[in-house]
């Protein structure tokens, strides 16, 4: 990714820089705020590492560089005190508390590259697939995707996307052929329907995946419960346990929208019950 860090703290500048660096990413830096927002409209960024002060509210800010940018970078708003809710409610994506922790600092990036990747994955129209059954097109889908991104942007609001695919779909067509793996994935798509709740939004995102998107979770484990469930239920399905000579391999994960953490990401082999430990919401 090529990230832009906005600071003023030369040192704190210095350790960001050079731990993304390390990661593999091209870090621009950048002390002062309007002059970092004149070059985010013209040069694209994938990420802004920013520290708001001596601003009390981030708040313009965040619009300013929205505003200024064609593209959704990831912001990151390093703070002293700020926690989550708060940044989320500015309209950033996560927050790091200072002085930078390395490790949480790497895992930050991981978070926005995931983000990145799936906003472009989703984003790309090249490759749709129709409505059927209950399960609606990815092309409709990404709209549904680009407002919660929205509303996480106006509002603070939290959505999660749970993804649900045939982890070995290359190995089941080399063995079994394209027949047998379109017709695995037809039947793990009328499973999934069966599963969800009616009010849940399922689409198909790839030609061996499919998405459920959970809003405005009622509360804080939901999201990770859900996609538990799902595990469970999968792990039970002897139906989708082989499409002939090959074993079948699932995998159901979580994403967090706006952060893009991931919370959950279990493999799951149907036809195999297997239990699966309820963690905590990072």
């Amino acid at each position: 990714m090529k990230i832009l860090v906005i600071d003023r703290d030369s040192l704190t500048t210095q350790l960001v820089s050079a731990r993304l660096q390390t990661a593999g990413h091209t870090v621009v830096e950048e002390a002062v705020k309007n002059n970092a927002i004149e070059r985010l409209g013209v040069e694209p960024f994938d990420a802004v590492f920013i520290d708001p002060a001596p601003l009390n509210n981030a708040r313009p800010i965040i619009l300013g560089i929205r505003r200024s940018v064609r593209n959704y970078p990831y912001i990151v708003l390093m703070s002293g005190s700020m926690d989550r809710v708060e940044a989320l409610k500015s309209g950033a994506n996560d927050v790091m508390l200072k002085p930078i922790d390395g490790a949480g600092l790497e895992k930050m990036g991981q978070n926005a590259e995931r983000l990145t990747s799936l906003i472009a994955r989703i984003g790309d129209d090249t490759e749709d697939f129709p409505s059927a059954g209950g399960v609606i097109a990815k092309s409709a889908f990404n709209q549904l995707f680009l407002s919660c991104l929205d509303r996480a942007d106006r509002y603070g609001e939290r959505s999660f996307l749970v993804f649900i695919g045939i982890k070995n779909h290359k190995d089941v067509m080399e063995v079994d052929g394209p027949y047998a793996a379109a017709a695995l994935s037809a039947r793990l798509s009328q499973t999934l329907v069966r599963l969800r709740r009616q009010s849940d939004i399922i689409a198909q995102t790839g030609k061996n995946e499919y998405c459920l998107m959970l809003q405005r979770p009622q509360y804080e484990t939901e999201p990770l419960e859900a996609a538990t469930r799902f595990a469970e239920a999968l792990s039970k399905n002897a139906d989708l346990s082989s499409s002939g000579q090959m074993g079948v391999q699932l995998y159901v994960t979580l994403v967090d929208l706006p952060v893009g953490a991931l919370h959950a990401d279990h493999t799951v082999q149907p036809g195999n019950a297997t239990e699966f430990a309820i963690g905590s919401m990072a």
